[in-house]
């Protein structure tokens, strides 16, 4: 597989005037030779350069690649195209599936993962979708369950509005029909046109959800923190190939004040603190996933795209106190019948309502999780016996439910978790 590498970004917003943003040295190295690396890393040895802002630093600097071990083409746009403008202009060039990195991203992740879900799929593309701490000023997506981009939400959004954390990551798989969606010497954007013509033309366009690191340095803030976060490893320990501890939370009662039997979108409402305890977690290297039972919709009392709805009010109101959540699991079975409008077929015994471990062990299986170094927290004895189950420790909210800790609250839980990290 080809590499794509869209390098044409000033970095004024940085304060450089001398060089492109994707010469920016972190490490005592252009940012452009890190993505190099990673790439050639997993065997990609053929990549094109898009420049155009002071495109001569970086072709100087790279030439044709023989001093990295790669072999490089660089193209020049006449004018600024866009994201999706400028890789118009090497269309004749990619005749297979191709990978794109934007060039001002610093990235540790696993390609042969990505490249393993692309071929899954007869579809015009993958891409890489992560939650974030800003989702407010974020362009935004949303997919169905069988990872298929559904709808493009482009900024600003309104105050009434209720989304799924999901942030084009800028990383992507291109099969050679994007360049039918693409139109020539035209200035476009992937996450602002081209995406949206895509879905609203009934291609297939699939989302690959990862909590590795693929982050921006847009902004002089984000450009310090992706620095401190090379710096200390973080950006290399997040790769999918190394197992990562998680911090597994129930829902009612420990992030959301308890709904009982109606639960509601208007009814939804975040607990004090909560979502400070879950940034805490954001910070760590612990990811944060939601396993939440919700048996009402096998009885018929809730449907699941309300259940659904629910989710993404919690990650909306998180989202704008710069919380997320890497993955939300719930189960919809129940197995006692007799409810007026139950639905028979989830009506079952299955692997995944907690006390069962079913939720914990697929979330280990997706996310490459480290179970004996993870966490349950939860305020039911099935929420412990569940964690448990898992191989996890434990720690219960209210009462001690034979958990390891036993804490007031979330935030008090996971700062007894994270005591001693000093990321928090």
């Amino acid at each position: 597989m080809r590499l794509v590498i869209i390098a044409g970004g000033k970095g004024t917003r940085l304060g450089f005037k001398d060089i492109p943003k994707p010469m920016v040295e972190i490490g005592g190295k252009p940012l452009l030779e890190h993505q190099i690396n990673l790439a050639k890393r997993y065997g990609i040895d053929e990549i094109f350069i898009l420049s155009g802002h002071l495109s001569d630093k970086i072709v100087d600097y790279f030439k044709d690649g023989s001093k990295f071990g790669v072999k490089i083409h660089h193209i020049i746009e006449p004018h600024p195209l866009g994201t999706a403008g400028c890789v118009k202009l090497a269309e004749n060039l990619l005749d297979d599936r191709f990978l794109i990195f934007y060039g001002d991203i610093i990235m540790d992740f696993d390609i042969n993962r990505f490249i393993d879900f692309d071929r899954q799929y007869n579809s015009i593309g993958s891409i890489i979708i992560h939650p974030n701490d800003h989702p407010y000023d974020s362009d935004l997506l949303e997919t169905n369950k069988e990872n298929t981009v559904t709808k493009i939400l482009s900024k600003p959004h309104s105050g009434d509005e209720f989304y799924q954390n999901l942030v084009n990551a800028g990383v992507y798989i291109f099969s050679p029909e994007i360049f039918n969606y693409i139109e020539k010497d035209k200035a476009q954007d992937f996450g602002r046109d081209i995406f949206k013509r895509i879905v609203e033309s009934q291609g297939i366009l699939k989302a690959y959800k990862t909590p590795e690191y693929i982050k921006d340095m847009g902004t002089p803030d984000r450009f310090e923190k992706v620095k401190q976060d090379f710096l200390s490893g973080k950006v290399g320990r997040l790769n999918k190939i190394n197992k990562r501890p998680c911090i597994f939370l129930d829902r009612d009662g420990v992030i959301n004040k308890d709904m009982d039997s109606s639960p509601s979108v208007a009814g939804f409402e975040l607990l004090d603190r909560a979502a400070e305890a879950v940034k805490m977690i954001n910070k760590s290297d612990y990811l944060a996933v939601v396993v939440t039972n919700q048996p009402m919709i096998a009885k018929g009392f809730i449907r699941r795209n309300e259940v659904e709805e629910i989710h993404k009010k919690m990650e909306t109101l998180l989202g704008a106190e710069h919380a997320f959540l890497d993955r939300i699991y719930y189960c919809p079975h129940h197995p006692e019948k007799g409810f007026e409008g139950e639905i028979p077929e989830l009506k079952i015994e299955c692997s995944c309502r907690k006390p069962k471990p079913g939720m914990l062990i697929q979330a280990a299986k997706d996310m490459n999780i480290d179970l004996e170094s993870s966490w349950m927290i939860g305020d039911s004895r099935r929420d412990i016996e569940a964690g448990k189950n898992a191989g996890c420790r434990t720690v219960s909210i209210g009462e001690s439910l034979g958990a390891d800790f036993c804490a007031e609250n979330l935030l008090q839980a996971v700062k007894y978790i994270l005591k001693g990290d000093e990321n928090v």
